[in-house]
Order: C-alpha cells, then sequence, then structure tokens
C-alpha cells in the first residue's frame, strides 16, 4: 500500500489549497525556469566581461591579457551544457525513460568539473611557462584593469550561480558558480603579477600564477564532491532526519521503519516505510499514507516527490 506524488487525493479543491501552500517548499518547474534564468543572464554577464577585456587587449597587444580573455569567453560556453540539462528536465517521462530526464543536470555538472579541472592544468601549465621565459607586459595599467574587470565579472556571476543553485538545490549550477569563482582568480592572477610588474619583480605573474593555481585546486575539490555526493545519490543526514519526524508526527503513523531520499537533478526525491494499526482497512491506511505525504510536501524543502509505504504494525520490537 502507498501513496506518491502523482496520485490525485478525493477533494480536489483540497489539493489546490495544499498545494497553494507549499508552492516555496517544492516546485519543481519554478525551479528548472529559476534555472534557466540564471544560467543565460550569467552567460551574458560572462560575455560582457570578455568583450571588455577584448577591447582591451586590442589596444594594449597584451598576450598574456589575451590567453585571458580567450579563456574567460571559452568558460563561458560551460553555460551550454546547463542550458541543455534544464530543457532536458522539461521533458515529460517516457517508456524508455520513465523517470524523466533531471540526471542530465548531474551529468552536466560532471562536464563543469571538468572544465574547472582543465582551468587548473592551463593555469599551473602557464604560470611555470611564466616563470621559465618571463615575458614583458606593455600598457601595464590597461592590463591591470583588464584584470579587475575579469575578477569583478567572474566573481558577481560566481555569486549569483552559486546563491540562485543553492535556492533551487542544484548541485550543477553550484559547480558551475564555482567554475566561474575559478575564472575570477585566474583574471585576479593579471592583475596581481602587473602590481609585481610595477614594483620591478620580473617573475611576479609566474610566482601569483602558481599561487592561483593552488586555490582553483581547492575550489576543484568543492565542486567535485559536490557533484560527486549528488551521482551516488547522496543525501544530508539532516534531511532523513526531518523527514522521519515529518512522517513520525502524523496522527495514526505508529513507526517509521526506513527513511530514503536522493536528488534527480534539483529534484529532491523521498521514500519512506511507516508502520500503522494492523486492524485498519485499506482505506484508512492509504488515507494515513496520504496524510504523511501531504505533510513531507510541506515541511521538507524543495521535496518534489515521496512515496510512501504502509506496512501493518505487529506491536514487537524494532531493530
Amino acid at each position: 500500500m502507498g501513496v506518491s506524488a502523482g496520485e490525485e487525493p478525493r477533494d480536489a479543491a483540497a489539493r489546490r489549497n495544499h498545494e497553494h501552500d507549499h508552492l516555496h517548499h517544492a516546485d519543481p518547474s519554478n525551479a528548472t525556469s529559476q534555472g534557466v534564468r540564471t544560467t543565460w543572464i550569467s552567460l551574458a554577464g560572462l560575455m560582457v566581461t570578455a568583450a571588455l577585456q577584448l577591447a582591451i587587449v586590442i589596444r594594449s597587444g597584451s598576450v598574456a591579457l589575451l590567453a585571458d580573455t580567450i579563456h574567460n569567453f571559452t568558460d563561458a560556453l560551460t553555460a551550454i551544457p546547463l542550458l541543455i540539462a534544464f530543457r532536458l528536465a522539461r521533458r515529460p517521462p517516457s517508456r524508455r525513460y520513465p523517470y524523466g530526464y533531471h540526471r542530465a543536470e548531474d551529468l552536466a555538472g560532471v562536464a563543469i568539473v571538468g572544465m574547472i579541472l582543465l582551468s587548473a592544468v592551463l593555469a599551473a601549465i602557464e604560470a611555470v611557462r611564466r616563470l621559465l621565459h618571463p615575458q614583458p607586459v606593455d600598457d601595464i595599467w590597461l592590463v591591470l584593469a583588464a584584470g579587475v574587470i575579469g575578477f569583478l565579472g567572474n566573481e558577481a556571476v560566481a555569486i549569483y550561480r552559486i546563491r540562485v543553485g543553492t535556492r533551487i538545490g542544484s548541485a550543477a549550477l553550484v559547480a558551475d558558480g564555482y567554475h566561474a569563482r575559478t575564472d575570477g582568480l585566474t583574471s585576479l592572477t593579471v592583475v596581481l603579477s602587473s602590481i609585481g610588474v610595477l614594483a620591478g619583480i620580473d617573475r611576479a605573474d609566474a610566482a601569483v600564477g602558481l599561487a592561483i593555481t593552488a586555490v582553483i585546486v581547492v575550489t576543484l575539490v568543492q565542486a567535485a564532491r559536490s557533484v560527486l555526493h549528488r551521482i551516488l545519490d547522496g543525501a544530508e543526514e539532516s534531511t532523513i532526519a526531518l523527514i522521519e519526524t515529518v512522517a513520525a508526527a502524523v496522527p495514526g503513523v505508529e513507526h517509521v521503519t526506513e527513511a530514503r531520499a536522493r536528488w534527480s537533478g534539483h529534484r529532491l526525491l523521498a521514500e519512506l516505510s511507516i508502520d500503522v494499526d494492523g486492524s485498519l482497512s485499506v482505506e484508512g491506511g492509504h488515507a494515513i499514507a496520504r496524510g504523511v505525504h501531504d505533510a513531507l510536501l510541506h515541511e521538507v524543502p524543495r521535496l518534489a516527490e515521496a512515496s510512501v509505504h504502509v506496512d501493518p504494525h505487529d506491536h514487537g520490537p524494532h531493530p
């Protein structure tokens, strides 16, 4: 005996009222729209940032700044996997993909982590190359200004993506925010190396580049852990505890025997088993399961679906 988010309660009006009450807790379509909007806005911001840098490259002729500009243009395109994933998430389930296409978002997160890794490798190679073969920098003040533009633009996009990604539960969008932050750190290399050159330190850009590479590696670890956690169907222990607490508080629930949750893209899915009085009718047990289902959707943030299985309580000891 069970109930899932796809089943309709008998009272349609009550259902509509309930959906209005917990809209901010679980509205996958709205969360997907937020993800798409955030991706497009951040993509536009990164393209404007790179365009401003390109204008200064044409004026100054700085090879280092040209490399950073190309880097920012290329990495802005990591928004494409996210846009594809969010578009796929809107497709209805099919017989071939009965659970829908929401896991495409997790695959986009893997691609973004790969881009962060590539950024770290390229930054390290460039830093070592400049350390071995230092190069003079012309129009140093323009180059410094371009580095500041690159850092501020990427950091603004990073904050925006991470904030929205955290709110809607999208690990891929959060990872892309970390990716934008690594791009900003790369641009910061241009700023700090320019200051070093102004101070008369020939190999300042190389030393700063190596330091920034270490910071990028730290960011890579953070993003990879988050994405890997989702890929392995991990969930926060506090979320499982909340599911158990909410279910146990519903009248008629004798015991919560098992509770599980996992993410599918930015949608949280839950499955749990509850014990009820064994003398209840099937209809009575179903009503309790439906009450648990509604309570979970109302109380657990970002929960999109809940499947509740009902067993008769034998009043024996539980492990």
